[in-house]
């Protein structure tokens, strides 16, 4: 912490722009006006305007830290505290993976299928397909579902802080729903096998919730696992929406049609990968 006070933003920002590129951050100056930003919950335009105001003492230890975090590799939305998601702005933290801006894309694509009824998010984590559901369909219930209590603790602050409706249930798969009771279900499962998870960037692997990724030897266990447990709980007619590894859509595809569901195509997230897998509940047993 320097010696002269009162420190300016521009200061401020100079000084953590140099500490984060020499931590190899690929965007410093980016990224040090956004955690000064959201340490002061305002915006970075603000923040670039105001660059000769004074700056409390306080205030400049904790943007040091903050700093220090990052640099040290610690992901930015979990220096920060906060992470986008379409129209929303959600909490984050170890307790679940970082909301990602190709997963908006499968929740896109579900409305465009379904966007009334009753549907559930299967390893909702920090809540962000549910809430966007809640926000921007006409469903009777949103339902997320999530083994970690951590998760669910996560998602419930991320209700209250958008004053969304949702019900969080603990539970395993689609275990804690009566058959044929669900018009959908997404899901953005773990689909790394444990040789990729291993292989990993640090900033990942080192910080994000390994249940989040890994699936198995072959990245397809819980993909398997979702696509028979859901045609139970699934009406007929009904869809699912997965989120899936490039690498193995082909896959996930033929594992689809094996448990009953029909009509299953691939999709393209922005960047042109496959990435989404939606399907139609069948009408068989």
């Amino acid at each position: 912490m320097p010696s002269e006070f009162p420190a300016t933003p521009r200061e401020l920002l100079a000084r953590a722009t140099i500490r984060l590129r020499q931590a190899g951050v690929q965007d410093p100056r980016r990224e040090a006006v956004r955690i000064l930003a959201d340490l002061r919950g305002t915006s970075p335009g603000a923040v670039l305007s105001g660059q000769e105001q004074s700056v409390e003492p306080a205030e400049v230890v904790a943007y040091d830290r903050l700093i220090a975090r990052r640099a040290a590799g610690e992901p930015l939305a979990y220096v920060t505290g906060l992470a986008g998601f379409r129209q929303l702005t959600l909490h984050a933290d170890r307790r679940a993976l970082i909301p990602r801006p190709e997963t908006e894309g499968l929740v896109a694509l579900l409305l465009e299928r379904c966007s009334g009824g009753v549907v559930a998010d299967i390893g909702t984590g920090s809540g962000c397909i549910a809430l966007s559901l809640a926000e921007e369909g006409r469903f009777q219930s949103v339902v997320g579902v999530d083994q970690s209590a951590g998760a669910l603790a996560l998602a419930r602050e991320n209700a209250a802080l958008t004053g969304l409706r949702v019900d969080l249930v603990r539970g395993d798969l689609t275990s804690a729903f009566a058959g044929e009771c669900l018009d959908a279900v997404i899901s953005n499962p773990p689909y790394l096998a444990q040789a990729e998870y291993d292989s990993l960037d640090s900033s990942v692997r080192d910080w994000e919730p390994a249940s989040a990724l890994v699936s198995g030897d072959d990245g397809l266990r819980a993909t398997r696992l979702l696509l028979a447990d859901a045609f139970r709980a699934v009406r007929a007619g009904g869809w699912i929406g997965l989120e899936v590894d490039s690498n193995r859509a082909g896959e996930s595809v033929r594992l689809a049609l094996a448990s009953g569901w029909e009509a299953a195509e691939i999709l393209d997230d922005l960047y042109g990968r496959e990435r989404y897998m939606l399907a139609r509940r069948s009408n068989g047993l």
